[in-house]
């Protein structure tokens, strides 16, 4: 294993959020590296159709491919909605390219759903002069995630748009792994006014002086807001019987099987945990009650990606004064963003195992908030 190959995992962990504000906390990608990028057509009016659970679900399974395709090896990622980013030594070059076409491929197979999957080699990034620089959030004992910065990732999905660097679905019958992926807990209701999605961008040529003191005033305001505007209460999520989300995982557990065979055995395991958790009972060593502190604790409700991105219970004073700040910013030149508002958030996971704390959990606004904030930021109309 190479220098470039063992990068990310030599990176040290940050623990205060408050500390990726700042653009020395992130270290560029090694110069032979590739960048992953994904999204989904039309994923704006899917959410106005009301299929945002779905979107989610889609946007996350890049993720859960890949980490099934790496056998669990660490790698940087971010969710970002109606898709996904990530980043890959040249050794799994071949793997990433074939976890793509895979996942493109599921998604229409599934779902009718038309996903864009690109690879671009971070050399292509700064011939561009953009950058591609992470940081690893340790967000708890049992997960840490990767803040992205440089513009990059950004520039490669707009290539990927306009037809660069894409990469064709596979051919029939040849699905991803997405074990771990689901779709069980219950939405979490605002309990302090709103659900607010926040997505930031700095403008190109915008001193990285500027755009710090940006984003440190957001993210103090957010740190004044009960936990920190996390959306899921001290305890955990909520779970409900039977879990909206179960044919939504049994799409993406069933490989090619049946799909009320899988939605049957979602069914099954969502209900032994249902109970579990009602009742404080625990089986073979799993405590059902810690687990769901477990999983808030590991959720993604702020990130860096390229900008600010954060889901926020967020009461209507604190709300204001984040629109001030962004309103403010945005005249002067310095970003572009958007912001959503809905009742509740929402929650996709990839979990390798119930009995270890390294289950992944990803947030968003419960109506799309994050596919809304970005359709609002580009002067498009929801």
């Amino acid at each position: 294993m190479t220098q470039s190959d063992r990068f990310y995992d030599q990176l040290a962990r940050v623990r205060e959020f408050d500390q990726l504000t700042q653009t020395d906390r992130f270290t560029p990608l090694p110069q032979d590296w590739f960048v992953g990028v994904s999204d989904i057509v039309n994923s704006t009016g899917l959410v106005q159709a009301g299929q945002y659970k779905t979107v989610n679900m889609v946007g996350a399974a890049v993720i859960s491919a890949m980490m099934n395709a790496l056998d669990g090896a660490a790698f940087p990622f971010v969710f970002g909605g109606d898709g996904a980013g990530f980043a890959v030594p040249p050794q799994s070059e071949g793997v990433a390219r074939d976890a793509l076409a895979r996942v493109a491929n599921w998604a229409q197979a599934e779902f009718g759903i038309e996903m864009r999957v690109a690879l671009v080699p971070v050399a292509d990034v700064r011939a561009a002069a953009q950058d591609v620089r992470v940081a690893r959030f340790q967000v708890s004992d049992g997960v840490d995630y990767a803040m992205f910065d440089g513009g990059g990732m950004n520039w490669a999905e707009a290539e990927m748009k306009a037809g660069h660097y894409a990469i064709p679905p596979a051919v029939q019958g040849d699905l991803p792994d997405l074990t771990g992926l689901s779709c069980r807990w219950s939405a979490m209701p605002a309990r302090n006014g709103t659900i607010l999605s926040i997505l930031v961008a700095p403008v190109a040529g915008t001193d990285d002086r500027v755009i710090t003191r940006v984003y440190d005033n957001i993210v103090s305001l957010a740190k004044g807001l009960e936990r920190g505007g996390h959306p899921a209460p001290a305890t955990g999520p909520g779970t409900g019987w039977p879990p909206k989300g179960a044919t939504l995982e049994a799409h993406a557990t069933r490989g090619g099987g049946a799909i009320g065979k899988a939605r049957r055995k979602v069914l099954f395991e969502s209900f032994v945990a249902w109970l579990l958790i009602r009742t404080g009972l625990k089986v073979g060593g799993f405590d059902a009650r810690r687990y769901a502190r477990v999983v808030g604790e590991n959720a993604d409700f702020r990130k860096r990606d390229d900008g600010l991105k954060m889901t926020l219970d967020c009461d209507p004073a604190t709300q204001a004064q984040i629109e001030e700040v962004l309103s403010a910013a945005k005249a002067k030149g310095y970003i572009d963003y958007g912001t959503a508002t809905q009742d509740e958030a929402m929650m996709t996971c990839i979990v390798p195992s119930i009995m270890t704390d390294d289950h992944v959990h990803f947030i968003d606004g419960g109506a799309g908030g994050y596919t809304l904030a970005a359709a609002r930021m580009k002067g498009r109309s929801v």
